[in-house]
């Protein structure tokens, strides 16, 4: 099984970026001991800033993965574009916040994302990532 995780801006800041809302890990160290929980999946990982960048990786890893998880980040509330790369590729998509976007500020509340995945795990911290691994191997 492949899955293709996708973070957004300000993902590669983890572990610095807001400690009492992200966390103190990074990303890249957890990333590591995923792979270690679950050695018969192959994973990729990309992150980016930039949106379009976001899009192009969506389209190449919605027709090669069996699954995609993906943090969208500040994008999740503005991107239309985003949603509409999710919606065109047939790998589904579960969409991940590390933090509970619904109890944070209003415009969070809004995504342009959400329609277009399977599901949506948000504010249970980076185990939300595992989360959705175990969901699309049905472990």
């Amino acid at each position: 099984m492949k899955i293709a995780i996708i973070n957004g801006p300000n993902l590669n800041l983890l572990g610095k970026r807001e400690p009492g809302v992200y966390g103190s890990q990074d990303f890249d160290s957890y990333f590591d001991s995923l792979k270690a929980k679950f050695p018969d999946i192959e994973f990729s990982y990309y992150q980016s800033n930039l949106e379009g960048e976001l899009i192009n990786e969506i389209q190449r890893a919605g027709f090669e993965a069996d699954g995609i998880i993906m943090n969208p980040g500040g994008y999740t509330h503005t991107s239309v574009a985003i949603g509409d790369a999710i919606a065109a590729v047939p790998a589904p998509v579960v969409e991940v916040h590390i933090s509970n976007v619904h109890a944070r500020e209003d415009f969070r509340k809004i995504s342009h994302v959400s329609a277009k995945a399977k599901g949506t795990i948000c504010g249970l911290g980076l185990t939300g990532y595992e989360l959705a691994v175990r969901y699309f191997s049905g472990v």
